[in-house]
């Protein structure tokens, strides 16, 4: 499950997505992965940015990542949990595992829970459905997720169905 908090964050998401893809963009919809570990927030988004469709995955830690190969896209002030450092999600070793999970069919997406005031007030329905695709073995693969959506790709893949739309989303590579 992934905690959705009444919060207010700045800067928020659509200005996040904007400074990385560097202009106007329309959010079609998102999907959330849960960390085992319960400390980092995956979350992707399928934008429009001009006429191309692009996949934006951040993570959230409450704590800077000493890792030289991840990229810190900002730093936010969440209302509720105070300040969070914004990674790029493809750099990300935690978003990283939960994708290639995801590929092989081992890992589901989150289930939204709306918390208000510290309960439980709602369940969100997810705007995008994902699904494993099957391919030849995948031992020792590593995991890419796209950017670019629309690319042909063939292998084991994640793919994201959304209303009025279908692509895949992360592959594996070997």
């Amino acid at each position: 499950m992934a905690i959705l908090h009444s919060a207010t964050i700045r800067p928020t998401k659509p200005e996040l997505l904007e400074a990385v893809l560097g202009g106007p963009v329309e959010v079609l919809c998102s999907y959330r992965f849960e960390d085992p570990a319960g400390e980092v927030g995956v979350e992707a988004f399928v934008v429009r940015h001009e006429v191309q469709l692009q996949h934006v995955v951040f993570t959230y830690r409450g704590a800077p990542l000493v890792d030289d190969e991840a990229r810190l896209v900002s730093t936010v002030e969440h209302s509720e949990l105070g300040p969070r450092w914004v990674y790029d999600g493809t750099t990300d070793p935690v978003a990283l595992d939960c994708f290639r999970r995801a590929v092989l069919g081992e890992q589901d997406q989150a289930v939204l829970e709306l918390w208000e005031d510290g309960r439980l007030v709602g369940i969100r329905e997810p705007t995008v459905r994902l699904s494993a695709r099957a391919g030849a073995s995948a031992d020792g693969a590593t995991v890419r997720i796209a950017r670019n959506l629309g690319d042909a790709v063939t292998g084991p893949a994640l793919v994201a169905s959304w209303a009025g739309g279908e692509s895949v989303v992360a592959v594996l590579i070997d």
